[in-house]
């Protein structure tokens, strides 16, 4: 099959999004079919990567959100669809793609959109938010053939209006984040030998709230946890937290945006517990990460993590900066080799070949393989 997959709000520091397309990529083109990746970017490109084709058409910047570009040349899309021909589309983005869900319907192909992230979520203190959230899910619902979400907890707002959803975890590397990338010496570097090293990874955006690590490393604190957090990643609040962490007198290690996977691994394998305090994660890939590398995650119970986690970490149910402190301090007192294993032994039941073979079952469900959708 040749399967073309399209997604808005990506970069070369992106996260999650990036993480998932790359390697249900190169999941496709070893299983024996064709993906083609096409993206927004400054200007035009088409390459050849391990995970497809990559083609790239000009996007314009979407202001105050740090880089991310979006496909909005319809006209433009809708004749480089015409010129790649696929046998199936699959569309990353909730809202400003939702178009090609008819392109796909008036061509022939069958299609799906996978759903990255929540809308009831993010519209959840909006008034009439939940409302927005059901007409606009009901929507995406009719233009697709299919939708897939990666946990329950995703799944459900689909639910609520009726549409049927087929289910497809995501995945780590589970050779590449590893316990055995533990580095004392970075460790050193980036806390005491006497303190707990907390780690947040993740965009510097209000959906993934850095500011519940922040508060919650400052109630541990108080309570005589002696705790610095290291906060990877970089984005618009930078400013905002940095004031807010003077202010409740947070040790924090701001690294900005970890260039580098080898890096990445490392700070995770090396961190004592890891915060993943976003409430609208419909799977949280870094937290998968920082368990495959041995390290617990402390999760909000408004998102999907707890499905994610288990027990290898802790569930905090709301905002309580104290409740937060102590769920840290508890999962930091558990027995070092302990902790690591029980994260390591979750991890381990989300493999990328799991994955792949999920997102390629999607594609086929209901469908005769092997002839291409005449155009």
């Amino acid at each position: 099959m040749r399967i073309v997959r399209l997604a808005n709000f990506v970069t070369p520091r992106s996260g999650g999004l990036r993480t998932a397309l790359r390697e249900l990529g190169a999941g496709y083109a070893a299983a024996g079919h064709e993906p083609v990746l096409v993206i927004p970017g400054p200007h035009a490109a088409d390459e050849a990567t391990p995970q497809g084709r990559v083609v790239t058409l000009p996007g314009p910047l979407v202001p105050g959100v740090g880089g991310y570009r979006v496909l909005v040349d319809r006209a433009r899309l809708a004749r480089t669809l015409a010129a790649l021909r696929p046998d199936r589309l699959e569309v990353s983005d909730r809202s400003t793609l939702r178009w090609t869900g008819d392109w796909a319907r008036r061509a022939g192909v069958p299609s799906m959109m996978v759903s990255h992230e929540s809308l009831a979520g993010l519209l959840r203190a909006v008034p009439g938010g939940a409302l927005a959230a059901d007409r606009l899910n009901a929507r995406s619902a009719a233009a697709y053939d299919r939708i897939v979400c990666t946990t329950a907890w995703a799944a459900a707002e689909f639910a609520r209006v009726g549409a049927p959803v087929t289910r497809a975890p995501l995945g780590v590397d589970l050779a590449f984040f590893r316990p055995g990338r533990h580095d004392p010496a970075l460790r050193d570097r980036l806390a005491g030998p006497h303190e707990v090293l907390v780690v947040h990874c993740g965009r510097l955006s209000t959906e993934k709230r850095v500011d519940r690590s922040v508060r919650a490393v400052a109630a541990a604190r108080r309570a005589g946890l002696r705790a610095t957090l290291v906060v990877a990643g970089d984005g618009p609040l930078r400013e905002r937290l940095t004031v807010q962490a003077a202010r409740d007198a947070v040790p924090v290690r701001w690294l900005g945006h970890v260039a580098g996977r080898d890096r990445l691994a490392a700070l995770l394998a090396t961190a004592d517990v890891v915060l993943a305090p976003g409430p609208v994660e419909t799977f949280g890939l870094a937290a998968l990460e920082a368990l495959a590398s041995g390290t617990p995650v402390v999760v909000s119970g408004q998102s999907a993590l707890p499905e994610v986690v288990g027990a290898a970490g802790a569930v905090v149910p709301g905002d309580d900066a104290a409740v937060w402190g102590a769920a840290l301090a508890e999962v930091a007192d558990r027995p070092v080799a302990d902790r690591r294993a029980a994260a390591r032994a979750r991890a381990e039941r989300f493999g990328w070949p799991a994955a792949v073979a999920a997102f390629l079952a999607a594609h086929r469900a209901g469908v005769s393989e092997g002839d291409r959708v005449p155009q």
